[in-house]
């Protein structure tokens, strides 16, 4: 059996939380180290990490909510019910259109310039998704446009959940914090979730610090994003667990947020030119024994979820340390490989 401690001493992991589920159920909960290195602040079940990438799992799950409500359509031209900033017309839109199935499964064609979406370095200036998708921020001085054919090459982008999360707030003329809270949060009473730009103005005893490889304290302490639908998500792993649950539950017609199996089916579903991309997420294996993943890493923190929905079992593992190196290489795939 793996000794996690040792092994996040000799990744210098500030701290570390998980959750496993099996059959259906919770089957393991593990809280280790400090929210703040030096300090004697320990990590507990509400000990609330940045998600960083896990965003897109969340936002693909409101996604289908709203397509289930006919509000958006997987499959239509974005620009048609854009308002606030349109998709610009180039020869690689010609045949095929940036649609939010391509978007989900980073296959529209939209290259993220290189250097762009890092956290912000303060709290008081925080762009709208439109001046981002403009080039008019340190976060993307490029504005946004489709360089390559729609559906024939895979780039992870996250101005494509940008694209998303103005999409979703043009088409309800709602914030997309509001909707989540809405149709996710609360339905499934995940209290210590939230999308935020502005952690300067909450509680922040229950929230970690992030850590770089060497287990300093990041600048700022806390690596903010101001979009939400890509990466702006802070949570716990038991919250997390409470969604994994309930898709789940959604297989056999038992969601509490409402989401169908059918839907669920659309996630996991492999998409366009990649058999492992399904909508925000990626998948390996097939039919029941499929496996989805949902990992985020950013400034201060790495995260993980992996999930088998057939079988029923699944693991979440949230840490406030960027250890530099791929999840799998690390001390979450250490994890993984021992408890799934």
């Amino acid at each position: 059996m793996i000794n996690i401690r040792e092994r996040m001493e000799h990744y210098r992991i500030a701290g570390l939380s998980l959750v496993a589920i099996e059959k259906g159920k919770i089957s393991k909960t593990d809280h280790f180290g400090v929210l703040e290195a030096a300090t004697n602040k320990k990590i507990n079940e509400n000990s609330i990490f940045n998600a960083c990438s896990i965003s897109k799992f969340l936002t693909s799950v409101l996604v289908m909510k709203l397509v289930d409500q006919g509000i958006v359509d997987l499959d239509e031209d974005v620009n048609e019910k854009l308002v606030s900033w349109k998709v610009p017309d180039s020869p690689f839109t010609k045949h095929k259109k940036v649609t939010l199935r391509n978007l989900l499964c980073h296959q529209s064609g939209i290259v993220d310039p290189e250097g762009s979406f890092m956290p912000v370095e303060s709290f008081k200036e925080m762009p709208s998704i439109v001046e981002i998708l403009d080039g008019k921020t340190p976060y993307c001085d490029t504005s946004i446009k489709v360089t390559v054919e729609p559906e024939s090459e895979f780039h992870y982008s996250d101005a494509g959940f940008c694209l998303i999360q103005l999409l979703i707030e043009d088409t309800t003329q709602k914030p997309f914090t509001h909707l989540m809270d809405t149709f996710i949060f609360k339905p499934l009473s995940m209290t210590n979730s939230t999308f935020s730009t502005s952690l300067s103005t909450s509680n922040l005893d229950n929230f970690a610090c992030g850590h770089d490889q060497n287990g300093a304290l990041i600048p700022g302490n806390y690596s903010i994003y101001p979009y939400l639908a890509a990466c702006g998500l802070w949570t716990t792993p038991s919250d997390l667990t409470k969604l994994l649950l309930d898709i789940m539950n959604a297989v056999n017609g038992q969601s509490k947020i409402g989401i169908t199996s059918i839907q669920v089916n659309e996630l996991f579903c492999p998409q366009g030119c990649k058999e492992w991309t399904g909508l925000g997420v990626f998948l390996d294996g097939t039919d029941d024994k499929l496996e989805f993943s949902s990992l985020g890493w950013g400034v201060g923190f790495q995260c993980m979820l992996v999930a088998s929905p057939y079988l029923e079992k699944g693991i979440v593992m949230m840490t406030n340390t960027d250890t530099g190196m791929h999840q799998m290489k690390g001390i979450m795939g250490e994890i993984y490989h021992a408890l799934y």
